[in-house]
Parts: structure tokens; sequence; C-alpha cells
């Protein structure tokens, strides 16, 4: 009944590290999909986000416009905060109702939630283990490139962007280094979940 997030700066694949562990038989919840679901129509998310933002932020149908909302908050650090003091607590009470009811009943050996940004948010505290997905440099800027049709610089930026992956490392329980390919990644994932699942 271990609850695990799971995390990587970008390019990692912690997509893919999240899938082998679904196949392997954890419950894998992605905050992504939750960031979506809070600032969905009719949410006190989306009302919060029209009371600091104004209804320029959405599209004729109701929905937030995220391109528009990325615009306004990329390069502005102010901006940017006002908008995460409002998804992240919402997010946050989502997660807490999912553990909450996981740790009653549990309905898999593993929860395993993907959060981008666990140790930024703080939400490595919510979890019993955090587990990390690295990437060699080289191999995260061409995955990035590949991925996104991003230039160099353009992925330079997106990667400096974020908290150093050395950092990362220090504060993670478990590490799983995804730069040699699917078999090898596969390999650390099974060693893992075995001693998790049976400590």
């Amino acid at each position: 009944m271990l609850v695990v997030g799971l995390t990587g700066n970008i390019g990692s694949g912690k997509s893919t590290v999240a899938r082998i562990l679904k196949d392997l038989g954890a419950r894998v919840v992605d905050t992504d999909q939750i960031a979506r679901d809070v600032v969905a129509p009719g949410t006190s998310g989306l009302n919060q986000i029209i009371n600091q933002f104004g209804t320029e932020v959405l599209n004729p149908d109701g929905t937030l416009n995220r391109r528009k909302m990325a615009q306004i908050v990329f390069g502005n650090p102010e901006a940017l905060a006002r908008l995460n003091g409002i998804i992240h607590p919402e997010i946050r009470s989502v997660l807490l109702d999912i553990i909450s009811a996981y740790k009653e009943k549990a309905d898999a050996p593993l929860l395993v939630i993907e959060v981008p940004l666990l140790f930024e948010t703080g939400m490595n505290r919510l979890v019993d283990e955090a587990w990390l997905v690295t990437v060699e440099p080289e191999v995260q800027i061409n995955r990035i490139i590949s991925r996104d049709h991003a230039s160099v610089e353009e992925a330079k930026n997106r990667i400096a962007a974020q908290m150093p992956q050395e950092a990362k490392i220090k504060l993670a329980d478990r590490v799983i280094d995804n730069s040699n390919g699917m078999e090898e990644t596969l390999i650390q994932v099974k060693k893992i979940w075995d001693r998790a699942v049976n400590p």
C-alpha cells in the first residue's frame, strides 16, 4: 500500500516509466489530467482564474484557453505565481482524496502519482516515496527537439527553466536512469517494483 510520487524533468521519459508501472499492476494517477479537470467549466478553479485574469482567457465555449493563459504567464513570474496559487491547492485537494481512498481500500499494490513538479510544489510531502526518472543531458535535448519540433536553444531554455536534475536526485528515494533505451529502463523499473511491492 505504498504511495509513490513519480517525477522527472522534461524529456526524461516519466510517462514511459508510468506506463511500465501500470503494466506491472500499479494504479497510476496523472496530475496533468487532474490539472485539466480542476479548471473545467463550472469548477471553482476556473472561476478563480476568471476572477484573477478576466474572461479573455476563455474560449468561446467557456473552456480555458490554455495557449492564451500560457502567453500571459510566460516570462511573468507574478502572474505565474497567481495561477499556481489557484491550481496547485485544487490539485492537492483531489490528490489527498485519492490517497485517502487508496489507504482505506487499496485496489493495487502501488499507487503511483505522476507529478512533473513534485519537489517544486512540495507535493513530495503527500507521498511515501519519491521516484525520479533521470536522463543524460544530450539525450534529453534530442528528445525535446524530436518530440516538440523545438530548436536546440528552445530545448536548452526549457531545461534551464526547471529545477536541476542533480538537486532532485538528492531529494529522491529511488532513481531510474532512462538514458539507455527501453530494455535497460524496464530492468530497473522491475527491480524497483519488486523491492517496493515485496519489501
